[in-house]
């Protein structure tokens, strides 16, 4: 028994006197908890508290991952990104439309007919701008005037009253060979046989002509060995004339305005180029139907548009070409669109058309 006073803090125990803690460098925490019983263990007696060692576990977990030998980490693939699929105003997702390849030796002309019997859907502006943008690509290009109007020829800067042959006399006289005819144009590589009101006469005397149909064929049978396409802008009308350029042809692309009356129009060419087919000329094909003067802001537009693509498919062109004041503007100063605005949307789809007639219709 220990001799404590009844004021001892072990006073009534049996417990030999524990040695005082050890105050903590520090703190006097471990001193203060020496004479307070309010902390002590199970048996009543003081616990001995000291603190934690301080160390810094980020340094370690550092000097720990430094230590550890390098781990060969396998190379990371790269995320091939598949190439965004873009819709195009006919609905349809855009080709790709590969860069035409230069060619070396001219010749064997494909002959396409712009046509369509309604007026003012584009096939003169098309004429122009396609066959100037194929020109762009290398090709050696000829555009025929086919039309009494003589649009083609005043589009590219022609005075019809100042022209001395057309396309009457290469037809009427045949004395006259198609290389007096044919005239230069500003653009490298395109050529023009032009036409004037005289053409009006041809369609009345052609009827009294043995094998009628097919003397605008005879006339453009030497430069097939001089050019690589043959563009023929036809008059709007399913007379004889168009007749003449269809059987000459070995294709026909159809330029539609986007609109209501257009649309309904199509159906009688669409009889008229299959009787051709059936009596004149077994090659022809429609290369293509074109969408022109498209406004796809309004509701109309696009819904002539879808309607053009469920009835044709596949043969209405990826590309469209959409109204722009600059194609007026390029007439009046006669030239085409590539040269007088290159920069413009109204060039660029025509390059583009350019393009896609060269994979469609040249196998390019």
């Amino acid at each position: 028994m220990n001799d404590h006073g009844p004021g001892h803090p072990f006073a009534g125990t049996s417990a030999s006197e524990m040695p005082p803690l050890m105050p903590n460098p520090t703190t006097h925490r471990g001193a203060e908890i020496g004479h307070q019983g309010s902390l002590g263990g199970p048996t009543g007696g003081p616990e001995r508290v000291s603190e934690p060692i301080p160390f810094r576990r980020e340094e370690r977990e550092e000097e720990l991952h430094v230590a550890d030998p390098p781990v060969a980490q396998e190379p990371a693939v790269e995320n091939v990104a598949e190439p965004e699929v873009v819709i195009g105003p006919t609905g349809r997702p855009m080709p790709f439309l590969p860069e035409p390849r230069p060619i070396g030796i001219h010749g064997n002309a494909r002959i396409i007919s712009m046509c369509n019997q309604k007026g003012g859907v584009g096939k003169t502006t098309t004429t122009i701008n396609l066959g100037a943008a194929l020109a762009e690509h290398g090709r050696k290009v000829l555009l025929v005037d086919f039309d009494p109007q003589g649009s083609l020829s005043v589009g590219l800067g022609l005075n019809p009253h100042d022209m001395e042959l057309s396309i009457y006399n290469l037809l009427m006289q045949r004395d006259v060979s198609i290389d007096d005819v044919i005239v230069p144009t500003n653009v490298a590589g395109m050529d023009l046989l032009p036409s004037n009101i005289d053409l009006s006469a041809a369609e009345v005397q052609l009827v009294h002509e043995v094998a009628r149909e097919q003397s605008l064929q005879r006339v453009l049978q030497p430069a097939i060995s001089q050019y690589d396409v043959i563009l023929i802008d036809c008059q709007p009308s399913l007379g004889l004339l168009t007749v003449n350029a269809l059987t000459a042809s070995d294709g026909v692309i159809v330029p539609l305005e986007c609109e209501y009356f257009a649309l309904r129009g199509v159906a009688l060419l669409k009889t008229t180029i299959d009787k051709v087919q059936e009596r004149l000329n077994p090659k022809l094909v429609i290369d293509g139907v074109l969408g022109t003067m498209y406004d796809g802001r309004t509701l109309h537009g696009r819904e002539v548009m879808e309607r053009l693509v469920q009835a044709w498919g596949d043969t209405v062109f990826h590309t469209v070409i959409r109204r722009t004041v600059k194609f007026s503007d390029s007439t009046v100063a006669g030239e085409p669109i590539t040269t007088y605005a290159g920069t413009s949307p109204g060039a660029d789809a025509y390059r583009q058309l350019a393009k896609e007639v060269l994979a469609r219709c040249l196998d390019e």
